[in-house]
């Protein structure tokens, strides 16, 4: 498809046509990095209390349905976070809002370490989720426009093969402190500083690192563009160039940038942030892509995995028989009575290991999308991800082998990558200065979705194993169709791509 637009003799670009000019080198390996880097920070914040509120229960006695409250308090803080966040990544910009949610969840996070009871830990851990629920949203969208357009599928692709990884990430870092038998009395407190809560000490750092290490990066150019600070975009730029092409390759000249015509240059206002995505045409993609999170509930299936695994692993140890499905698996663990020689409150070393080699093994797959992302394209990938995902889903229950219905199982768990998936997509159909708060409200709905489907899955699982599979999989088959109806983005970046070849070379011959 060819564009018969001429490129305006004025000497100015568009802002992704610079980009490109700037280059891939060092520096977006290090942007790159730092995302990925940040997503471990997000993981040891929302996701540490899946190993805390266990390990914690002896001293705390918290009780199931405790236990259950802090999880709800998170993901309740999450939601309200995640949209709080977005929204003040498109006011005050990614890199400061990031900052802030880094040192503020990290610091949070640290000071649930001396928690004193249970509602003292559910307290802070809701307010540190929601400090850090924005960190994965706004680490993406800032590498994504510091980068050339061309490379953004792929390191979108990569930096979630960190976040695919990071549960398993934490469960290594737990395996050799948890088991720690140091106690020591805190009087003014009234509590034993032990593993526990040096774990969760530990799992603050990377926020505050994370955060030190944004004070050297760059701001996002398209961010300052976006504001109305021209002059200051092209002198990020111009940096960049420097950074990818060292000190002595030729300064780049750019006399002046240029947005699409639907692009507002300047400050907005809140309403001019929010309403845009509720009116046409961002309505549709809003809607869509807010359904598709809704219907990929496939993380709902993740805290059964150490279960599965635990009682796997015994069944092969004890060689029993192999041929029952999963549901079958499930439903044994399920029923096999306590056993009186495992202390009570300690760490499952074989199921955190199977989390971990489940996590690998997701990542890799995810690597080796991201070999064929450009090609292929986001939404066609989204479409044959949930479909085979899906599909797999179903067949656990339609076979009566444990290994081969585990197999299954991992390559269902897999669908999850598609999470990373829609954040590209949405942050190729919004507009700068919607971006984040599009991509946090659109998100936001998984993680309500979430709250529902783990309480759903779980009562399916204790009755009627065989109608989860059908009900989750059957959803997260049905979000292909949906993401059939938005645009392919291999036309998206064709659409332009004679007119930004244009801009590059009148940009290098002037």
């Amino acid at each position: 498809m060819s564009v018969n637009k001429k490129v305006p003799n004025d000497g100015k670009i568009k802002l992704e046509a610079a980009l490109d000019l700037a280059g891939f080198g060092p520096y977006s390996y290090i942007m790159t990095s730092l995302a990925g880097f940040n997503i471990i920070s997000y993981a040891c914040i929302l996701f540490a209390f899946s190993i805390i509120i266990p390990a914690s229960a002896c001293e705390l006695k918290t009780t199931n349905a405790q236990q259950g409250y802090i999880v709800a308090g998170q993901l309740f803080g999450g939601i309200l976070g995640g949209v709080v966040g977005g929204y003040l990544g498109d006011k005050f910009g990614r890199r400061r809002v990031l900052r802030f949610t880094l040192i503020s969840g990290a610091v949070i996070n640290g000071i649930a370490s001396l928690s004193v009871n249970w509602v003292m830990l559910l307290t802070v851990a809701s307010l540190a989720a929601f400090c850090a629920a924005s960190i994965f949203p706004l680490a993406m969208i800032f590498l994504s426009e510091s980068v050339p357009k061309r490379k953004i599928n792929l390191l979108v692709l990569l930096v979630n093969s960190v976040f695919i990884l990071s549960q398993g990430i934490l469960a290594v870092i737990a395996i050799p402190i948890i088991p720690l038998p140091f106690s020591y009395y805190i009087p003014g407190l009234g509590i034993y500083w032990n593993s526990w809560r040096t774990l969760l000490l530990v799992y603050s750092t990377p926020g505050l690192l994370a955060a030190l290490w944004l004070c050297f990066m760059l701001k996002s150019p398209k961010y300052v563009f976006a504001q109305g600070r021209e002059e200051e975009a092209i002198d990020i730029i111009k940096t960049i160039h420097r950074w990818n092409n060292g000190k002595s390759a030729t300064e780049i000249q750019i006399k002046g940038l240029r947005l699409d015509a639907e692009q507002p240059v300047g400050p907005t206002s809140s309403k001019d942030q929010i309403v845009p995505l509720f009116k046409g045409p961002l309505l549709k993609y809003t809607v869509i892509i807010t359904i598709m999170f809704l219907l990929q509930q496939i993380g709902s299936f993740s805290v059964w995995v150490p279960t599965i695994a635990n009682h796997f692993v015994k069944m092969v140890k004890t060689r029993g028989g192999i041929d029952k499905s999963l549901c079958n698996v499930i439903r044994e663990s399920i029923e096999a009575p306590v056993d009186p020689d495992v202390a009570p409150c300690t760490l499952n070393i074989t199921s955190l290991l199977f989390v971990l080699l489940v996590g690998a093994m997701q990542s890799l797959f995810n690597a080796l999308l991201s070999l064929v992302v450009n090609r292929v394209g986001n939404r066609n990938l989204v479409i044959c991800v949930t479909v085979v995902c899906g599909m797999s889903g179903i067949i656990v229950n339609l076979i009566s082998n444990a290994y081969a219905s585990v197999v299954f199982f991992m390559i269902f768990l897999s669908g999850g990558l598609v999470y990373g998936m829609y954040v590209a997509i949405a942050v190729k159909l919004f507009p700068t200065h919607l971006r984040a708060l599009a991509v946090a409200l659109t998100s936001t709905a998984g993680t309500i979705g979430m709250i529902a489907s783990v309480q759903i899955l779980n009562l399916l699982l204790v009755t009627n194993c065989n109608a989860g599979f059908y009900l989750f999989s059957g959803l997260f088959i049905a979000s292909a169709f949906i993401a059939a109806l938005l645009p392919d983005d291999r036309y998206l970046k064709e659409t332009n791509k004679e007119e930004s070849k244009e801009e590059e070379q009148f940009a290098l011959s002037n």
